[in-house]
């Protein structure tokens, strides 16, 4: 993966070094596209056939460009002044040459035998040089031989590769003889080798290659020094953490326990096993009975299967043994996928067990194919599209909606308000992300969208907790509850309101330590704010809904009979022709956005409109509401897990590339890492789920005990946190 650099991360990876570029016309086109790296304002002018200086005053860069079109004495000479000179010699060493060689004597086998002779007196003064600084050899690129003036025509191919092969190994074997390496720089070639058609003499890179070049080199010198997360080549592997050293010492006795309790349970089990009655023999079988497993059993094989999955998350992500692609998005990337999966969801359509608006399968159905599209979003590049971005912030909102919904109903409908319920929605949402934390050494609002649903589940809960607590049973028996509900529902809105146009309160709120230590980002709460604030609206607007829904049912205004419209059929096509409008409308408006910026200040408002205008055009129609899509509601009830598990293993470099398990055959390595990330989700949310069930249990002297071990684990982890920090300060 290649970081692009902007001019102001390259003037500080840059601040104070000499930069020198030595040899032909074609290191001076790679040390122009190097300095617009610097200053895109400069002009490629001066003289061809000369030195060029070129001076950043702010930043203290001086970057020469050194005209030696031949690998001779006179490059030997200068190259010997920096090894012999007091001053301090340049930090970057750029040089090649070879085409003049082949020009001027016309392609002779006696150049070729010189230029060996000369690479291999200047090679031991390039390993000097390397010591203390970074010396790069830039093999020579192809020539396109068919646009090659009459002058030029000696340079072929072959000559060039001859002369390469020379370098190659002149400067390789001086290498093993010398701790300090000069660094072989063939990727440029290697671009050549697709782009050079595309120049304008047949010589010459056009200068989107150069560019590239240019991008690369800066890579391999800045990477090791600013760490950039989207640059994969040339950082050195990052050292574990204290927490990471413990958190492997844990999984790894995990994993010993359970093959000691394991070893046991087989060795008793042998030992148990019916014998042959050796004076009659007549097989004894001893009664049978169900082995029941330990809580102590279940918990050391949750945990194993978890310590062997973090170990592949952190080979994957974190030590440096799989290689990382860019994205690059195309149209085809995105919506031959999305075609796809749809005509699969299609095919697997079964009948629902109930046909109540927004039921359990439907809902699942609902999150998988949002999910999947996300998905597809996020391996394809397609935030670089605004239609189609503009589109997937409705899917992530309508996740948003749908738990005001969800919980809305289930505090409204059995009003249990009991720690026991909150424990279990806070370890189920929560669980994977901390372990990450952990494993990757990440903060929590890295995982963005799990904070962004545990504030909202903690916001429904007090608002609906707090006094007067009011439920359905209560509001059935007196229609003033109802407006008393509504008042809390008002005061909620007005609050988020208030925040989502004061940054300095929200910041100061989650400032405070140590809410600070779970949503700062590079130092602060920004990133969270504007997270927050993009879908401010729609948790809200998924309670009130709830609300509005079960006041409908519990009055008999629906019907929500197999098959029924959900209302009489003149307001079911009024309604249903209002939302195929409203649905489109959005769409449109969506796909004629022009600028980012000004489209998320109007999404949090009219987000609702796509998202109501879906949930009537699903549930409207008896047949529609009916059925759903077991392929979809399977990835549905995993998708939290899907979610959190592409930034690592199906993504990469925190989900700004693509994880590549098989160079050379992208479709195949798609293939391959799908099917172990889609696997590694669905085993992590079975290890959540018989987790939960220990971690929380029902009987609440339990829960406390419980409850004080995980106050004990955060303190411990935050003072572990702290004693990083001040190391690496």
């Amino acid at each position: 993966m290649m970081h692009k650099y902007k001019n102001s991360e390259a003037k500080n990876c840059l601040i104070d070094k000499h930069i020198a570029f030595i040899g032909d016309s074609r290191i001076r086109q790679l040390f122009y596209s190097f300095i617009k790296l610097i200053n895109p304002q400069v002009k490629e002018e001066g003289n061809k056939h000369g030195n060029i200086p070129f001076e950043d005053k702010s930043a203290s860069i001086k970057v020469d460009f050194l005209w030696y079109p031949e690998v001779n004495g006179s490059m030997r000479q200068h190259i010997k002044s920096w090894t012999e000179a007091a001053m301090a010699k340049p930090h970057i060493i750029v040089a090649g040459a070879a085409t003049w060689s082949i020009k001027i004597h016309n392609g002779s086998n006696e150049a070729l035998a010189q230029y060996k002779i000369n690479i291999t007196s200047i090679a031991p003064l390039l390993e000097k040089l390397a010591k203390s600084s970074d010396v790069y050899w830039v093999l020579q690129d192809p020539v396109y031989e068919d646009m090659l003036s009459e002058s030029r025509k000696m340079i072929t191919n072959e000559k060039i590769d001859a002369y390469n092969e020379a370098a190659v190994r002149i400067l390789n074997s001086s290498s093993r003889n010398s701790k300090a390496k000069v660094k072989v720089f063939s990727v440029s070639k290697l671009i050549a080798q697709e782009t050079i058609m595309k120049s304008s003499d047949g010589l010459h890179l056009p200068e989107s290659s150069r560019e590239t070049n240019a991008m690369i080199l800066m890579n391999v010198y800045c990477n090791k020094i600013l760490k950039p997360i989207d640059g994969s080549c040339c950082q050195p592997q990052p050292p574990l953490t204290l927490i990471q050293k413990l958190a492997f010492c844990f999984f790894t006795l995990s994993i010993i326990g359970y093959l000691i309790i394991n070893l046991i349970h087989r060795n008793n089990y042998r030992k148990n096993k019916s014998c042959t009655d050796l004076e009659n023999g007549e097989e004894k079988k001893p009664a049978i009975s169900t082995p029941t497993v330990s809580t102590l059993e279940m918990l050391l094989h949750s945990f194993c299967k978890l310590g062997l999955i973090m170990t592949y998350f952190y080979l994957c992500d974190r030590a440096n043994l799989f290689m990382k692609e860019n994205k690059f998005y195309t149209h085809s990337s995105f919506f031959i996928p999305i075609i796809y999966i749809l005509v699969l969801g299609v095919f697997y359509t079964e009948n629902t067990k109930e046909t109540k608006v927004l039921n359990r399968e439907q809902t699942d159905e609902w999150k998988g194919w949002m999910q999947l599209v996300i998905l597809i979003y996020h391996i394809s590049g397609a935030s670089t599209f605004l239609p189609v971005y503009m589109h997937i912030r409705v899917l992530v909102a309508a996740y948003l909606f749908q738990t005001g919904y969800g919980h809305f109903s289930y505090f409204w409908i059995k009003g249990d308000f009991g720690v026991y319920r909150v424990c279990q929605v806070l370890f189920r949402l929560n669980f994977l992300v901390v372990v990450l934390c952990i494993v990757m050494d990440r903060p929590y609002q890295f995982y963005y969208f799990v904070p962004l649903v545990t504030i909202w589940f903690m916001i429904i809960y007090v608002t609906l907790a707090v006094w007067p607590q009011i439920v359905q049973k209560k509001a059935n028996g007196n229609c003033f509850w109802h407006f008393g509900l509504l008042l809390k529902l008002i005061c909620l809105l007005i609050c988020i309101y208030f925040l989502s146009y004061s940054q300095g309160a929200f910041e100061k709120i989650f400032s405070f330590w140590p809410l600070s230590k779970c949503f700062e980002l590079n130092g602060n709460v920004y990133e969270w704010w504007f997270r927050w604030k993009l879908d401010r609206y729609v948790v809200f607007h998924g309670m009130l809904f709830a609300f509005i829904y079960l006041a409908l049912q519990k009055h008999q205004v629906l019907s929500e009979g197999k098959g029924d419209p959900l209302f009489s059929n003149r307001v079911s096509n009024v309604l249903l022709f209002i939302s195929v409008v409203c649905f489109l409308t959005y769409s449109v408006w969506a796909s004629s956005c022009k600028n980012k910026t000004d489209c998320n200040e109007l999404h949090p408002s009219v987000s609702v409109v796509q998202i109501l205008a879906f949930i009537l055009i699903r549930n409207i129609p008896g047949y529609v509401r009916s059925v759903y899509s077991s392929f979809f509601a399977w990835f549905g009830k995993i998708s939290l897990e899907l979610f959190i598990c592409q930034y690592h293993i199906w993504l990469a470099a925190d989900t700004k590339g693509i994880l590549v398990l098989i160079p050379g055959y992208p479709v195949l390595n798609v293939m391959v890492s799908t099917f172990i990330f889609v696997c590694v989700a669905h085993e992590i949310s079975q290890i959540t789920n018989d987790l939960a069930q220990i971690v929380v249990p029902k009987d609440n002297p339990a829960l406390l005990k419980r409850l004080l071990c995980i106050a004990g684990f955060f303190s411990g982890l935050l003072l572990f946190s702290a004693i990083q920090d001040q190391s690496r300060h």
